[in-house]
């Protein structure tokens, strides 16, 4: 039987890896195999990938960004994500095309139909069968991220960029309400998992 695709979705300081950490286990304790990754990432390229795209004296044009990031997915999806699923397991990937659609096509203004032809190309129609978008304002995520390492070159942008950024996570899930879950990242911990849990039980049966 063919695994589940969940992907974890939002700006730094909404909980992602904390939430990601809690359900890997939620599923685990239910005899589902977790494979856990993230974007950009998963893969030895992509990892390598990540590192030029975070690294704050990299400058680079928009597109070039956009791109970058579709090379690792398409890395991402052929050595990681594809192979766990047809081996049956359940991915969870923290952070995936929602991702690029906030970041570079909200935050930075690339053209949405860019975007989505290099979505076709590079997913073949793979889409997961869940995302939980943890939505919280930008200035209090900052907030809580503040501190906890050296500011990457996203973590380096202003509060209008995170704006934007939030404004492009809502559109997507406004585009794919059946595959897209919004949840207010600012209720406690407490009532988010009672949240996830609802959704997760549901998916499990």
């Amino acid at each position: 039987m063919r695994g589940k695709f969940i992907t974890l979705e939002g700006i730094d300081g909404a909980g992602k890896s904390t939430h990601l950490t809690w359900l890997a286990g939620f599923f685990r304790e239910r005899g589902f195999t977790v494979c856990v990754t993230r974007e950009p990432g998963g893969t030895g390229l992509g990892e390598k990938l990540r590192r030029i795209l975070l690294d704050p004296e990299n400058s680079m044009h928009a597109e070039t960004e956009a791109m970058l990031m579709f090379a690792a997915r398409r890395e991402h999806l052929d050595k990681v994500i594809e192979p766990a699923l047809a081996r049956g397991e359940w991915v969870m990937c923290d952070r995936f095309t929602d991702a690029t659609f906030a970041y570079q096509g909200g935050g930075r203004g690339v053209d949405w139909q860019r975007l989505s032809q290099l979505e076709q190309w590079a997913q073949r129609g793979l889409q997961p069968e869940l995302t939980l978008l943890f939505d919280l304002a930008p200035e209090i995520g900052r907030q809580r991220a503040r501190g906890a390492r050296s500011a990457d070159r996203f973590e380096q942008e202003q509060d209008d960029f995170y704006r934007r950024v939030r404004a492009g996570y809502l559109q997507r899930a406004q585009e794919a309400p059946a595959r897209v879950r919004v949840i207010d990242a600012g209720q406690s911990v407490g009532q988010i998992q009672q949240q996830l849990r609802d959704i997760a039980g549901a998916l499990c049966r």
